[in-house]
């Protein structure tokens, strides 16, 4: 079977059929390789001929445009195994978010944001990565879906500029130390059991249907026993092993798993709301029997966790300008991981004499970082690194980076870093929040003709 190539071109299908693209969505990621692709050709049947359904502030959106875009959509709900709306409301759904995404890139052009060639051509070379091949591969299986390169590469101009947008509005968009504290009490006394992350064991001490009185008193004294030995501190794992009736038991230590508390059955939800993690419950009865159950994990799911992969890295940044364009900037510092690659130079004396970052007098030593905590294009550019490895120049608000990630390690985060986390997560959903309704404003705004539909 041909391998097939899994590009995101815009959003995941169900937010791209909103309005406003979420501040998630901007980067140009893609989905893991396997399964069915993320794009595919839009469909042979025959049709008739291209037309326009819409004008905005005077540029045109055709019938074809409308359908390309439907295809890609179609293919990826179809991935995501969601069912395609009704062709008509599909069709005014895609052709509303290509009126918002003309009237974004237009607002774009007129402030004078550009995205140059090697711009492109590092979003290109990040995809490949991403799909673990080379740009000639790349480019082999778009031809293979039938996806023009010179589409390819305009769709990923246009993501730049739409990202490169939205990081010009929103980049003063604050979080307090407030807004922090409001956030965390929210979550943390949230009531919704979806919101709420278990890792349980259990240990199960299994009643027959037929049991009588007295033998489902010895049971339970039984479950009682194992409670106490439980509270006493012996391992569970090693009791659930040797005790428990619960299937699979002997191989999992009647370990479930993590898992939202709506996915649990209420009754162990119940007997576990107010332990902390490493609490063993009461005897609590069901239909199976009699179980223990102790908490190994217990968090809000939209809250941080306690164990998270950080990254160690350095960069070395330039700032754009007047003085220094873009693509110079880019040319600098390709030239710069040239010579570091040949043993020519040196990171950390590069970066002392030329980034023009607080970290230069490190060397550009970043430290310790927990996910989140660098801008999107910075964080994927580190994520796609092994350690030791360079990437090429990296383009962000602040300018351009060459950046080297050090190392990698699991470590449990502290409470300030907890809440630094917070922070992040809180400013991502204010910028989606502003986001939303700055889009619909621009939207707004536009001159919109709408002409035929798109069939």
């Amino acid at each position: 079977m041909n391998q097939r190539l899994h590009v995101l071109w815009l959003a995941c299908a169900a937010q791209a059929l909103a309005l406003t693209l979420p501040a998630s969505a901007q980067g140009l990621r893609v989905p893991p390789s396997g399964g069915r692709p993320a794009v595919r050709a839009p469909d042979a049947a025959p049709r008739t001929a291209d037309y326009i359904v819409a004008v905005v502030n005077s540029e045109p959106i055709t019938n074809h445009e409308v359908r390309q875009r439907m295809a890609r959509f179609e293919a990826q709900l179809a991935q995501q195994g969601q069912a395609v709306p009704p062709r008509a409301e599909f069709a005014r759904q895609v052709l509303e978010r290509l009126i918002s995404e003309k009237a974004q890139l237009q607002l774009a052009a007129d402030n004078g944001i550009r995205v140059d060639e090697s711009a492109i051509d590092q979003a290109e070379q990040n995809i490949a990565r991403q799909n673990q091949i080379d740009v000639a591969e790349l480019r082999r299986r778009l031809q293979a879906d039938g996806i023009p390169l010179a589409s390819f590469r305009e769709e990923l101009r246009n993501q730049l500029l739409l990202t490169r947008l939205r990081e010009r509005e929103f980049a003063a968009t604050k979080v307090t130390d407030l807004e922090v504290d409001q956030y965390l009490r929210e979550r943390e006394n949230s009531n919704d059991p979806a919101s709420l992350e278990l890792n349980l064991a259990h240990i199960l001490v299994a009643v027959p249907e037929s049991a009588g009185e007295a033998q489902v008193a010895q049971l339970r004294a039984r479950a009682q026993r194992v409670q106490e030995r439980a509270r006493a501190g012996e391992d569970f794992i090693k009791l659930a092993r040797e005790l428990s009736d619960a299937p699979g038991a002997a191989q999992t230590g009647g370990v479930v798993g993590v898992r939202t508390a709506d996915r649990y059955p209420p009754l162990f939800v119940d007997a576990v709301q107010a332990l902390p993690e490493g609490g063993v419950s009461n005897v609590i009865r069901s239909g199976a029997g009699f179980h223990v159950v102790k908490v190994l994990e217990k968090r809000r799911a939209d809250l941080p966790g306690a164990q998270v992969v950080q990254s160690h890295a350095r960069h070395i940044l330039l700032r754009t300008g007047p003085q220094l364009g873009e693509a110079a900037a880019r040319q600098r510092l390709a030239d710069y991981k040239r010579r570091i690659q040949a043993g020519q130079a040196d990171f950390a004396q590069l970066a002392r004499e030329h980034s023009q970052d607080a970290s230069a007098s490190n060397g550009g030593d970043l430290g310790w970082a927990s996910p989140g905590l660098f801008v999107p294009e910075f964080e994927e550019a580190i994520d796609g690194l092994k350690p030791g490895e360079i990437a090429d120049p990296v383009v962000s608000r602040f300018g351009v980076h060459l950046i080297q990630l050090l190392e990698r390690r699991e470590a449990a985060l502290s409470a300030r870093e907890r809440r630094e986390l917070a922070r992040a997560m809180l400013r991502e959903k204010k910028l989606d929040e502003a986001y939303a309704k700055w889009a619909q404003d621009v939207r707004g705004r536009a001159y919109v003709e709408l002409r035929e539909p798109p069939t």
